[in-house]
C-alpha cells in the first residue's frame, strides 16, 4: 500500500470538526471516494457529518482499522492513549497510522503500538476546514518516504503539508495554530482602525480579511519575503510609512514575536505532560 498513490481506504478514529474536515478536502480533491472512507465515535454526534458526506460510519475503532490501511487519529489528546491500547491487537504491518492529537509525540505512539509500525504525526491548523490549512508532519521510527509522499498527497487537498523534524511540531502550533487567533486579532483590529475613520462595520471587516488573504497569496505565489513585498507600497512620504512608524512604536513586531514564544512554550509543556 505504501508504494501506492492514494490508498483504497480511509480512516478516521475520532469524528470532529479537524477529521471531518479532512475527510471532506480528501473527497472534494478526488483523493477518495466518500464510500472508501470510515469513521468512528462513541456516539452518533459528528457521525452524522460523515454520513453527509457519503462516508460508512460504526461505533467500534477495530472496524475502522480492520476496514482501513490508512487511519488518522483525530481523538482528544488525552484519550488518545486509551484508544490506541484499544485497537492495538488489530494493527498490522499494512497499517500506516496518523495521529493529529496535539502533544502527543511519536515516542509515545509508538510505545503504545505493535513493534515496528508505520506511525507519523500530523499537526494541522484550522483553515484545514477550508482547504487552506498549513500542516506539518513528523515520521516515526518505522515510517519512509513512501508513506510520507503517500499522505502528503493526500493532506495537500486540505492545504500546505511539509515534512519537518518532530523538533518543529510544537514550534508550528506556535506559529500556525494559535497563527489564526493572532492573525484574526490583527484583522479585527485593522478593521476597528478603519471604523474609527467612518467605514461601516461590516464593510471594514470584509476588506481587512480580504487584504490579509490577498498579501498571503502573493507571499506564496510569488515567493518572496514579506519585507521585499512592503517595499512594493512604500512611497517616500507617503501613508505606509506613517502608518509603519505608528505599528513600530506601538512594538507590534516584538509582541507577535513574543506571542509566538509564548504559544510555542505552552505546547512544548503541554507535551511533557
Amino acid at each position: 500500500m505504501a508504494a501506492e498513490a492514494t490508498p483504497r481506504r480511509v480512516g478516521f478514529v475520532g469524528a470532529g470538526r479537524m477529521a471531518e474536515a479532512i475527510a471532506q478536502g480528501l473527497i472534494r480533491a478526488g483523493k477518495v471516494e466518500a464510500q472508501h472512507v470510515m469513521a468512528s465515535a462513541p456516539t452518533d454526534r459528528n457521525l452524522c457529518h460523515f454520513r453527509a458526506l457519503g462516508c460508512q460510519t460504526t461505533h467500534s475503532n477495530q472496524e475502522v482499522l480492520q476496514t482501513c490501511s490508512l487511519v488518522i487519529f483525530a481523538t482528544k489528546p488525552h484519550i488518545l492513549p486509551g484508544v490506541l491500547a484499544e485497537v492495538a491487537s488489530v494493527v498490522t504491518t499494512e497499517h500506516i497510522l496518523v495521529s493529529v492529537a496535539a502533544g502527543v509525540p511519536l515516542s509515545t505512539l509508538e510505545e503504545l503500538l505493535p513493534p515496528n509500525t508505520r506511525v507519523l504525526r500530523v499537526s494541522p491548523n484550522l483553515p484545514c476546514t477550508v482547504q487552506e490549512g498549513a500542516m506539518v508532519m513528523a515520521l516515526g521510527r518505522c515510517a519512509g518516504s513512501s508513506e510520507a509522499k503517500l499522505l502528503q498527497n493526500l493532506l495537500e487537498a486540505c492545504g500546505q503539508c511539509e515534512e519537518v523534524p518532530e523538533a518543529y511540531v510544537d514550534i508550528h502550533t506556535g506559529l500556525s495554530g494559535s497563527g489564526v487567533a493572532f492573525a484574526c486579532t490583527f484583522s479585527e483590529a485593522l478593521a476597528e482602525g478603519a471604523i474609527k475613520m467612518g467605514m461601516p462595520s461590516g464593510l471594514a471587516h470584509r476588506i481587512a480579511a480580504q487584504t490579509l488573504l490577498g498579501t498571503a497569496k502573493m507571499l506564496l505565489q510569488e515567493g518572496r519575503l514579506p519585507a521585499q513585498l512592503r517595499t512594493d507600497v512604500l512611497t517616500p512620504g507617503g501613508t505606509t510609512i506613517y502608518g509603519l512608524h505608528a505599528l513600530e512604536q506601538g512594538g507590534l513586531r516584538a509582541a507577535t514575536m513574543s506571542a509566538v514564544e509564548a504559544a510555542t512554550c505552552r505546547a512544548k509543556e503541554l507535551s511533557r505532560k
